[in-house]
């Protein structure tokens, strides 16, 4: 069962809740999660910039932050196609900002709607026990965002040109077809990120 709660306190994008939810609901389908209860606020930049730098000490706007409550792995499955979060119990909390998503649609061509659910898969995937600390993690995750994204019918576009960092054999999902997405690395390793916060899906300039 998927619990899913979504409140938006912006007014830099339109955003229909039942789209966003439904969208995180066939992320947590593809990802093969058992349950999941997920708090998420739709915020602009200056109120994601205050959460980036209290709890992630990151003194400007970032994307998308996320933090993982719970994570119940299923004991007897585990794991299964490179999926982490398959059968798993999750609960956690995600902040995106649309206005964010307004200023970085254009650059991956495509409109803020769809890079809003970019960030909510990308904080999703956090939640799920995925991270970005080392070369091997980024592209195990940017594998997972774009089998995701492809589920919706969208395929990711990243800053920065680099297919060499992300060899096919990271993953049997990975398209072969996408550039590379550079990640902010996260406060904590996956061995200890229950309770802590991960933020960024793309590299960019520091504004703010």
């Amino acid at each position: 069962m998927y619990e899913i709660d979504i409140v938006n306190s912006q007014q830099a994008l339109p955003v229909d809740e039942t789209e966003l939810a439904a969208a995180l609901e066939t992320a947590l389908r593809a990802e093969g999660v058992g349950s999941a209860v997920l708090s998420v606020s739709i915020v602009g930049n200056a109120a994601i910039h205050v959460i980036n730098r209290d709890h992630l000490q990151h003194d400007y706007p970032t994307d998308v932050i996320s933090f993982q409550l719970d994570f119940y792995p299923d004991k007897e499955d585990g794991s299964q196609g490179g999926r982490r979060g398959f059968g798993a119990s999750i609960e956690g909390e995600i902040v995106a900002s649309a206005e964010m998503a307004v200023e970085m649609a254009a650059d991956a061509g495509w409109e803020p709607i769809t890079e809003l659910k970019l960030y909510l898969i990308h904080g999703m995937l956090h939640i799920c026990g995925y991270d970005d600390l080392t070369p091997d993690e980024q592209c195990l995750m940017r594998d997972r965002e774009r089998a995701i994204m492809g589920e919706l019918g969208y395929t990711p576009v990243y800053a920065e040109d680099r297919p060499d960092d992300c060899p096919a054999t990271i993953s049997p999902m990975n398209s072969g077809n996408m550039t590379a997405n550079d990640s902010v690395e996260p406060e904590e390793p996956p061995s200890s990120n229950l309770g802590s916060g991960s933020s960024s899906v793309r590299s960019r300039r520091t504004i703010g």
